[in-house]
């Protein structure tokens, strides 16, 4: 009534409804910190950033994570993506070092034109990372060596997933290699994901975009200085970095070291009393009843327990690993799970022997 008394029919028309104060603008100066905190950081989203800040400087009221989402878009450092359907990830462990994560991310070259392989290690449940070292090569004793390291720094886990690629597991008997059965030795339980499934180590590969993204982008001069590098995001990683997962909060306040200790020796695995216990042969051969049929090049000169499990049918194991199963009459093995020539026999004899 008051417009139409001022200005007549002309006053009624629709005005903007936007806020004439802009209460809710975020400061100049906020804004500068934030872009500028992010640029540094480019794989912090808003939940993470202001959780950042927040712990940086807790006096502070920083804005609301969608507050915060508008000022990275108006400065253009976000972009709207699609977010494609994926699948459920496994069962996450219920405490520290109930699982490790393991695997190579992707080769790239340092300045001065030399490949690096980035191998890390990282607990499946606190995200911690217990290690990034790049490796001139993928190899199983590179890899033992770097791994003899993080596990009298960080002690064993339970079990440790890897993918089914060299190092961690070969096309032979049990997919088991060298690295593996040295696991298996030190009481560590194998996981694997499935072939062509890298999704099922989803924890890991997301770590690995957000270290790639923040160390090798571009890559230093070389590789001592890429080292240094992984060790200076590793901290960070550790130590500010937020998640969400976590509620914010960081793998170190998650983390404990596990109460595994490495041991420098390992002994022979122990088996029960009425098992044959034989040593594979250099060449990985498996001297039994006056045959020599190959089991595997990874089990040279480790000893393996064989049980009867059925007339002839013998099932091989290292340490608690079921490796294969020789058919003695023959001379002949087949790994666990494949076919053979006596499928149907072999499967229900490992059945009947899971108890």
């Amino acid at each position: 009534m008051q417009r139409f008394l001022a200005g007549g029919l002309a006053a009624l028309e629709d005005r903007s409804h936007a806020r004439e104060d802009r209460a809710e603008r975020v400061p100049v100066e906020m804004e500068r910190r934030l872009t500028a905190v992010r640029r540094a950081h480019p794989t912090l989203g808003p939940k993470k950033l202001r959780a950042w800040m927040s712990m940086a400087e807790p006096s502070t009221d920083w804005s609301a994570e969608p507050t915060i989402g508008e000022v990275l878009r108006r400065a253009g450092l976000t972009q709207p993506r699609a977010q494609p359907k994926r699948p459920a990830p496994p069962a996450a462990p219920v405490a520290p070092n109930a699982l490790w994560t393991i695997d190579y991310t992707g080769q790239f070259r340092t300045g001065d034109r030399q490949w690096l392989y980035p191998l890390t290690l990282q607990d499946a449940h606190s995200r911690y990372l217990l290690g990034s070292a790049g490796h001139r090569q993928v190899s199983g004793p590179a890899t033992r060596a770097t791994l003899q390291k993080m596990f009298r720094e960080h002690g064993l886990p339970e079990r440790l997933r890897s993918d089914n690629g060299s190092p961690f597991a070969s096309v032979g008997a049990g997919r088991l290699s060298k690295l593996a059965a040295w696991w298996l030795k030190l009481g560590i339980e194998l996981e694997r994901i499935q072939p062509g499934k890298p999704q099922q180590n989803g924890r890991h590969e997301r770590m690995h975009r957000v270290l790639k993204a923040e160390t090798a982008r571009p890559p230093a001069a070389n590789r001592r200085r890429q080292q240094e590098r992984f060790d200076r995001f590793r901290d960070e990683y550790n130590l500010v970095r937020p998640h969400e997962a976590l509620a914010q909060r960081t793998p170190a306040s998650a983390h404990a070291r596990s109460a595994r200790e490495y041991p420098e020796r390992v002994p022979d695995p122990e088996y029960p009393l009425h098992w044959e216990r034989r040593r594979v042969r250099p060449d990985g051969a498996l001297k039994f009843q006056g045959r020599q049929p190959h089991l595997s090049e990874a089990l040279a000169g480790e000893a393996v327990g064989l049980v009867e499990v059925e007339e002839e049918l013998w099932q091989i194991w290292f340490c608690d690993y079921k490796v294969a199963v020789l058919d003695a009459a023959q001379g002949k093995l087949w790994g666990v799970g494949s076919a053979g020539r006596r499928p149907a026999t072999i499967q229900a004899a490992m059945e009947a022997a899971k108890g």
